[in-house]
């Protein structure tokens, strides 16, 4: 009877963790230097997050090699719900771009949920003689290899879409990497590189502060935040684009755990509060759970391996 008792208490062990979750602080890992979007979506959904789990929640930027040092970082934590990643579209361009990367991008993690989405857009220096995407173009074709654009180094979003930009125009810049975002429209606003393609969400402060220029929008229609902002396909380029985050664990993390997550998040993205706030950096909630961001991101590796592999983009 005692051997039952102790067996019957030790299957019961996992239960009683995962039921007890969280009893301590939580880290959400931002692979990048604050002020990029990453970062600034990270500190929104904190105070959400915090009060509907009860427990701290810690937003910790530990940027690097593209995102990957936070990936890893994240990746090699315990599984146990306490340690999650802000994961970008990035951690499906990396695989895609680089030789090696130290952790596999499915296998390494669980796919907890999409936060939301938002075109890139490009964003010119207040230095630079132009206006408009045909007048950046137009520079550019001129002088090739003169311009620059700054990235938040190599495999981030912006890195891709100057990239892509490049090919949709047939202008060839010089790629300044940076440890996130939020430093590259810095120097940008600061007129040391000529353009940045980032999120709204990256570039809002300098938009506001009328600090850099808004030349155009990657998505497939205006933005309500700034609607005398043409898109690329109404400059004649057909170039699309669309940033996504969302929040991963280590694999091996409990379902249970998982789902709670999930469901915490999506409850955060419907509050009322959020809708302005996220309105105003023009991101689209999307709180999916673990199966639609699951889908989403291998869907995104093999889109990602298929456009580097076609226009032979590799990390130098």
């Amino acid at each position: 009877m005692k051997r039952r008792s102790l067996f019957a208490a030790i299957l019961a062990m996992p239960a009683v963790a995962q039921e007890s979750w969280p009893s301590r602080p939580i880290r959400i890992i931002v692979p990048f230097a604050p002020g990029g979007s990453s970062d600034v979506l990270g500190r929104l959904i904190q105070p959400g997050m915090q009060a509907a789990l009860g427990q701290p929640v810690v937003v910790e930027n530990r940027a690097g090699a593209g995102s990957m040092r936070g990936a890893e970082f994240t990746a090699r934590a315990p599984a146990d719900g306490y340690t999650l990643l802000l994961a970008d579209l990035p951690f499906a361009v990396l695989p895609a771009i680089q030789d090696r990367v130290p952790y596999h991008p499915l296998d390494d993690f669980e796919r907890v949920s999409l936060i939301g989405v938002a075109p890139l857009m490009m964003f010119g220096a207040n230095n630079v003689p132009a206006r408009s995407i045909q007048e950046f173009v137009a520079l550019a074709r001129a002088r090739p290899d003169h311009m620059n654009y700054g990235s938040g180094g190599v495999g981030a979003a912006s890195h891709l879409s100057g990239e892509l930009f490049q090919r949709a125009t047939g202008t060839r810049l010089t790629e300044v990497p940076y440890r996130g975002g939020g430093p590259a429209m810095q120097d940008l606003a600061a007129g040391n590189v000529n353009a940045v393609f980032v999120t709204l969400a990256s570039a809002l402060p300098q938009v506001q502060a009328g600090q850099v220029r808004a030349l155009g929008v990657m998505g497939s229609e205006r933005l309500a935040a700034l609607p005398d902002v043409p898109t690329f396909r109404e400059a004649g380029f057909d170039l699309v684009a669309e940033h996504w985050w969302g929040l991963m664990a280590p694999a091996r993390t409990p379902r249970a755990v998982v789902e709670r997550i999930a469901a915490t998040l999506a409850q955060v993205m419907a509050s009322a509060e959020m809708a302005p706030r996220l309105a105003a950096l023009a991101v689209l909630p999307r709180a999916t759970g673990p199966a639609a961001f699951d889908a989403l991101v291998r869907a995104d590796l093999t889109r990602m391996a298929e456009i580097a592999r076609a226009q032979n983009i590799r990390a130098q």
